[in-house]
């Protein structure tokens, strides 16, 4: 039994690593979480204007502990995409599973405002963060998760980065 544990540890690790193998899907994900924050800001605000450092800390700071509300679920044998969970108890798939890639998303959450937050913070606050523009600016224009290629965004080859995110 005690020589079975390294492997089921291995396989949840890996189970949840594979989680961000599409960078691009995971960062739309904390794009879309952040545009519903920001577009609540803004509603409070009734302006598209500059907001405050204090708002964009704030903003911010809650971020990644929402995202664990985030999972993947299989839409097809091959595909699978990042899912809001409502209620974790009427979730019909595996739950454990869900749960390491919902806290798989938050670390990489992290890391992505880690990466970005500085940058992301001046757009915010100069009102360059439009609703609808989030994923652009976070996914493209910043971390260069994703790439436009014409009309639909694309993965981008995670092998040329040197840090892995």
């Amino acid at each position: 039994m005690a020589s079975l544990l390294p492997a089921v540890i291995l396989l949840l690790t890996f189970s949840a690593a594979s989680a961000v193998d599409d960078k691009c899907a995971a960062c739309n994900a904390v794009a879309a979480e952040l545009e519903i924050g920001l577009s609540n800001v803004r509603f409070l605000l009734k302006c598209v204007c500059e907001v405050s450092e204090l708002r964009v800390v704030e903003l911010l700071d809650g971020l990644c502990d929402k995202m664990q509300s985030y999972t993947l679920e299989k839409i097809d044998s091959s595909r699978r995409e990042w899912i809001k969970v409502n209620d974790w108890d009427t979730l019909t798939t595996n739950k454990q599973e869900a749960r390491a890639y919902s806290k798989q998303m938050s670390s990489y959450c992290g890391r992505l405002l880690e990466e970005t937050e500085d940058e992301l913070t001046e757009l915010i606050k100069k009102g360059s963060v439009t609703v609808g523009g989030v994923s652009k600016v976070l996914c493209q224009d910043l971390s260069k998760h994703c790439r436009s290629s014409g009309s639909h965004q694309a993965d981008v080859d995670v092998d040329d980065e040197h840090e892995e995110l």
